[in-house]
């Protein structure tokens, strides 16, 4: 036997003995995890699946979503996304439980910009229903010039979007305080690029330039580390899930002071602060988002 299938075999019997269960992260292809649920023939698959472009002409935006669906974890995606003159497009990455009138929600959207704005990130979450929880950043980078990791990670604790190893956002399990808290339901994860000139830029005022398309959106290194559902049903409450343990329950020191940072620095829209919207503030904005 060589040492390739003995070291495969050490760890799938390590993974039988787990109470959780064992989820390979950044599969080979992107097949492996994901299937096309829109316009496959502009979803183009790179290096043997090992990355992929999701394209957007005046024809048909796409998108694609996991096999399965997970109930807590981490997920996350190498994304670059469209350079130049993008205003008007939108390219998200979520999670969602597919549950319509009560469904959990975690969105990552890009919003596309004219040629030398800065990209916007908005961010919303979506609990038993309820959602309009939208904050909005300015990447204090170029995203469209290289690849960079944006995730997500959700546990008992909180639910927090990382952009590399800065988090952006952070929603914390308030239930003690009747906020609802997603942790019923499990989500699919999904990523589409599509046209939504009517808001997306500077509120709709930008609009798309259809001579600049197509407009590509890349991705690689597709990592899921989570309780898959259907699995084991003792796997979401298990404590002993490595993304359920202290060092994730709450931001470190690092991560806190980064999370400032971008507060203080490149927020640009937080819906527990627009009174037009909300002059009384949601609840969990006064629990401490």
């Amino acid at each position: 036997m060589t040492m390739a299938l003995t070291n495969a075999f050490v760890l799938l019997f390590s993974c039988v003995l787990a109470i959780s269960f064992c989820v390979w992260g950044k599969p080979a292809t992107f097949l492996d995890d994901f299937q096309i649920t829109w316009s496959d023939s502009h979803i183009r698959q790179i290096d043997g699946g090992k990355a992929i472009q999701l394209v957007l002409d005046q024809n048909s935006g796409c998108g694609f979503a996991s096999k399965r669906k997970y109930l807590f974890g981490r997920v996350s995606m190498k994304i670059k996304l469209i350079p130049g003159d993008s205003a008007g497009t939108v390219t998200a990455f979520y999670m969602n439980s597919d549950t319509d009138t009560v469904r959990d929600e975690l969105d990552f959207e890009f919003l596309g910009n004219r040629s030398g704005q800065p990209y916007t990130v908005q961010t919303n979450i979506y609990a038993h229903g309820k959602g309009d929880r939208e904050q909005r950043v300015n990447l204090w980078f170029d995203p469209s010039a290289g690849f960079h990791t944006y995730t997500i990670m959700w546990n008992h604790h909180h639910i927090v979007f990382y952009v590399d190893d800065v988090p952006i956002r952070v929603y914390k399990n308030n239930e003690a305080r009747n906020i609802p808290f997603p942790k019923f339901q499990p989500m699919g994860i999904y990523s589409t690029l599509w046209e939504a000139d009517d808001w997306a830029t500077r509120g709709g005022l930008e609009k798309i330039d259809w001579s600049k398309a197509p407009f590509l959106a890349s991705y690689k290194d597709f990592d899921i580390e989570g309780c898959p559902v259907p699995g084991p049903a003792s796997c979401a409450s298990n404590t002993g899930n490595w993304w359920e343990g202290t060092t994730y329950q709450a931001l470190n020191a690092m991560e806190a002071r980064r999370y400032r940072w971008v507060r203080i620095n490149h927020m640009i829209y937080d819906y527990c602060t627009d009174k037009s919207r909300y002059p009384v503030s949601p609840p969990e904005c006064i629990a401490g988002i």
